[in-house]
């Protein structure tokens, strides 16, 4: 009996390690993502608070199911990607989102028609990896200053870069095969 129990503590506790392992390297790799961005860690936390506040506002200001909207902050710039019902909805969204603290813009960039199915979530997803892959990989732009989102095959950069760092990162996604179309929501540095 006493080692059917010492078993199962000692499961139970592993359990519990594999949790603190997740957790430290999900901090870890967000404390290398804060190291290499050009935003100081205020700006950093500060957009991380902005998407949470500017998701909770949204399901607050939305029946649930009746819109599919993603909030994504960068630089306290949010760009909003998803689809509304109509156009009062697309408007809603962006007054909402002002109401934010701290937030200096918002690009609204939400389509007005049917919600995405899982299967466009998934590919948008799978786009969005390949741009930043690639962006990673290369030497002329930093990758982790270049912030990538997908919907529906178009891809929106943010970050904050030189002019030529803008040009060769819309190269990078303009040529990515999958990609529709690139806006740039870039702000420049010297």
């Amino acid at each position: 009996m006493n080692k059917l129990v010492y078993g199962v503590l000692i499961g139970v506790a592993l359990t519990q390690l594999h949790g603190c392992a997740a957790t430290l390297a999900g901090g870890a790799a967000a404390g290398t993502a804060a190291a290499l961005d050009r935003r100081t860690a205020g700006v950093f936390i500060g957009d991380q608070e902005i998407e949470l506040r500017a998701m909770n506002r949204l399901r607050e200001a939305f029946a649930k199911g009746s819109v599919s909207i993603s909030a994504t902050s960068f630089n306290r710039q949010v760009l909003l990607t998803g689809q509304v019902s109509d156009e009062a909805a697309r408007a809603r969204a962006t007054e909402v989102v002002k109401g934010v603290p701290d937030v200096r813009t918002v690009f609204n960039e939400l389509s007005v028609g049917g919600l995405s199915s899982l299967t466009s979530d998934a590919s948008d997803a799978t786009l969005t990896g390949k741009v930043k892959t690639r962006l990673l990989r290369s030497e002329r732009v930093p990758g982790a200053n270049v912030k990538v989102v997908s919907e529906a095959g178009v891809v929106y950069l943010m970050g904050l870069v030189t002019d030529s760092e803008a040009h060769e990162a819309t190269e990078i996604a303009r040529t990515t095969a999958g990609v529709t179309k690139v806006v740039t929501l870039f702000e420049y540095i010297k």
